[in-house]
């Protein structure tokens, strides 16, 4: 298929790429943003909503399956009218629900202003995406690829922090309002600068394809969240999973066998697409997005800190996230793109170990030094798989493939706080103990860091030229 310009594009520059990713990682950072903050304000909006601070939960949970419907059909929007425009409407959705969440005076309007705002949360990772390595070169990839990162490493960390302060200084109404300037940022600036396009024959939608795959992944979603509140009870969780595990299965094979599928599988047949993404970088994602959940726990319940200590410490890994950046590239073009994912692997599971070891009596500066290498190596290993993943990748293939990575990283992160959250639960209970204490912890960080180890030697598998056109590493120097 070939791509009809809407509008004059740009030259495909440097300059623009970074300016592409620039502005949808604004996007990117208010929907990150949004989904941390909300958790530091539950209690208050139950006051507010005359209801128990439990039953908030149904805001989280309508997001994420709100979000788990439309992600699949995101790809196939993007292709039929356009990325720029499917980005422009997800960041209109997104502002004006966010508006509609602080507004709301009850709990249904605030559930069905969170419905709202998933579907705009669910276009705008895919298309963002999309739209990035729409306007970037193979050599300009890993530079807009870090740009778009940052609000990953960076959201999941504040978000709590500033959630808790707008909560006590103002009201939990602003911890949504602070979205509407940042949407319309966004779209003044999509507008202006991001070029538009669309696909010269789109294909007709798979609804069976669509079906099939959004059920799967809301099933599997939901399942993988409950894991993470035991006292809501084993059996419907499991039946959950199994439910997504056998739809999902359903799904993929009708995938290949439909004349025109909603999804395009054959990116998994590309070896650093299929790694980063599926095996390896699944598996990898599983033990870097469960620290960040466990880390506050440690310190507030295990060391007994108040929220703001166990904040200032917190500060560290997310200091530790951003330093980073500036060595990403450097690194990646002098060592490439396997030795770093395997190395720094294993430096980023041995510091996620290392959080085993620490007590209360443990020197603070020998803490700040240990968040501070656990923050560098997670933000390596975030920006060499979320880059290699597209570094093969056909453009025929990058509306699919751009799904398919949002998909599996929204597995990933669920799964790696469902993991880290059964494995206290369980260690709790083999223990007999009627409250965590620190062991529990450490056990937790042990098996978490060794999930890490093993995905760190599958790398091993990447060929030492994987990726080099985008890194510019060239193996054997």
């Amino acid at each position: 298929m070939t791509a009809i310009p809407e509008t004059e594009a740009l030259p495909e520059t440097g300059t623009n790429a970074r300016r592409v990713a620039l502005i949808v990682a604004i996007a990117f950072f208010m929907q990150l943003l949004d989904s941390t903050i909300i958790s530091t304000s539950l209690p208050q909006m139950g006051a507010s909503f005359g209801v128990p601070a439990v039953a908030m939960s149904i805001g989280i949970t309508v997001y994420m399956l709100t979000m788990a419907v439309f992600v699949p059909l995101s790809g196939w929007l993007a292709d039929r009218f356009g990325a720029r425009n499917i980005f422009l409407v997800a960041i209109a959705l997104f502002t004006l629900a966010s508006l509609a969440c602080g507004f709301s005076r009850n709990l249904t309007e605030f559930v069905a202003a969170r419905a709202v705002q998933g579907l705009g949360s669910a276009l705008m990772t895919p298309v963002g995406r999309i739209l990035v390595l729409r306007n970037a070169s193979k050599s300009e990839l890993l530079n807009a690829t870090a740009l778009i990162t940052w609000p990953a490493l960076f959201a999941p960390v504040v978000g709590p922090v500033l959630g808790g302060f707008i909560t006590t200084a103002l009201s939990w109404h602003w911890n949504f309002f602070i979205n509407i300037p940042l949407g319309a940022v966004g779209l003044a600036l999509v507008a202006r600068f991001i070029p538009g396009d669309r696909e010269a024959d789109p294909k007709p939608l798979d609804w069976p394809g669509f079906v099939l795959t959004s059920a799967g992944l809301a099933s599997m979603l939901y399942g993988l969240e409950r894991i993470a509140h035991p006292e809501d009870g084993v059996l419907p969780t499991v039946l959950l999973i199994a439910a997504g595990v056998v739809i999902g299965w359903l799904a993929v094979r009708h995938l290949l066998r439909a004349r025109h599928p909603l999804l395009d599988l054959s990116s998994f047949k590309v070896l650093t697409f299929a790694i980063s993404t599926l095996s390896a970088g699944t598996i990898f994602r599983v033990a870097i997005n469960a620290t960040p959940f466990l880390l506050p726990l440690l310190f507030q319940v295990g060391f007994g800190l108040s929220p703001i200590d166990a904040g200032m410490m917190i500060l560290a890994y997310f200091l530790g996230n951003l330093g980073m950046k500036t060595v990403t590239t450097p690194t990646l073009r002098r060592f490439g793109f396997r030795s770093v994912l395997v190395i720094n692997g294993l430096i980023a599971s041995a510091s996620i170990m290392a959080c085993a070891a620490i007590s209360p009596q443990t020197p603070q500066a020998m803490v700040i030094v240990l968040m501070l290498l656990a923050g560098l190596s997670r933000s390596m290993q975030f920006t060499a798989l979320n880059t290699l993943a597209f570094a093969d990748v056909a453009a025929s293939q990058r509306s699919s493939a751009a799904t398919l990575s949002s998909m599996l990283q929204q597995m990933a992160m669920l799964f790696g706080v469902a993991v880290a959250a059964a494995i206290l639960n369980l260690s709790q209970i083999a223990r007999d103990r009627t409250a965590l204490d620190l062991l529990d912890f450490r056990i937790a960080f042990l098996v978490i860091g060794s999930i890490g180890l093993v995905a760190s030697f599958r790398f091993l598998a990447l060929p030492q030229a994987a990726g080099a056109e985008v890194s510019g590493h060239a193996p054997g120097n």
